[in-house]
């Protein structure tokens, strides 16, 4: 990924809120076939392992956990808020008119190392905390113990655990840090006018501190 030195993300703390708050990831893995590329929500714990450990589920009969056994390199891109940024949005476009459109954006890209766990006990304790987090912001949330034992069994075999040991975290916050504050502060509010909140806060933040 190119990244210049002014969209570096350097902040650990930023690229795991991106990771906690984004967990669709993209597992993108090489084999016989090529490259290919699965979209999985994951659960990431920084504290296990030096850089953290990504875990997630896939169904059996996805044959990736097949094709990429244990020990197989493998990369997963986390998307953060991202939107189109017009140039008439910028007070120094009326002035001089030397500004162009372009893409704003948040993205971390995890590599790692593979590991499959064809397990019950696993993807069932992985299933729970995944059901707990998600579920937690809903009136009454849905628990595994709604349904029948003998039907969450069943559901539990038909899918594969995977774990991933982070090797590295490379993180790209493209905010329009090469713009004037005036410029990127106008951007932001009119995303937020467009309903992109969560980006125009991250271009707020960026201007904030650094000035």
């Amino acid at each position: 990924m190119y990244i210049p030195p002014h969209f570096a993300m350097t902040d650990t703390a930023a690229i795991h809120r991106v990771i906690r708050e984004h967990p669709l990831g993209v597992l993108v893995t090489h084999g016989a076939q090529g490259a290919d590329a699965d979209h999985i929500p994951f659960e990431f714990d920084p504290t296990v392992g030096s850089l953290g450990t990504l875990t997630a589920h896939v169904a059996r009969a996805n044959t990736l956990w097949q094709r990429c056994p244990t020990g197989t390199p493998a990369m997963v891109i986390f998307r953060g808020a991202e939107a189109f940024i017009s140039p008439n949005w910028y007070p120094s476009k009326h002035e001089a008119h030397r500004q162009v459109p372009t893409w704003n954006y948040e993205v971390v890209h995890v590599h790692g190392t593979l590991i499959v766990h064809d397990d019950e006990r696993f993807v069932r304790g992985l299933v729970a905390r995944l059901t707990r987090q998600h579920e937690a912001a809903e009136p009454k949330p849905w628990k595994m113990s709604d349904s029948a034992p003998e039907f969450i069994d069943a559901m539990l075999r038909n899918i594969v655990g995977i774990q991933i040991t982070v090797t590295s975290l490379v993180g790209k916050s493209k905010l329009s840090q090469n713009k004037e504050s005036r410029d990127r502060l106008s951007a932001a509010d009119t995303l937020t006018t467009r309903g992109h909140e969560e980006l125009a806060q991250a271009m707020r933040d960026t201007t904030r501190a650094t000035g």
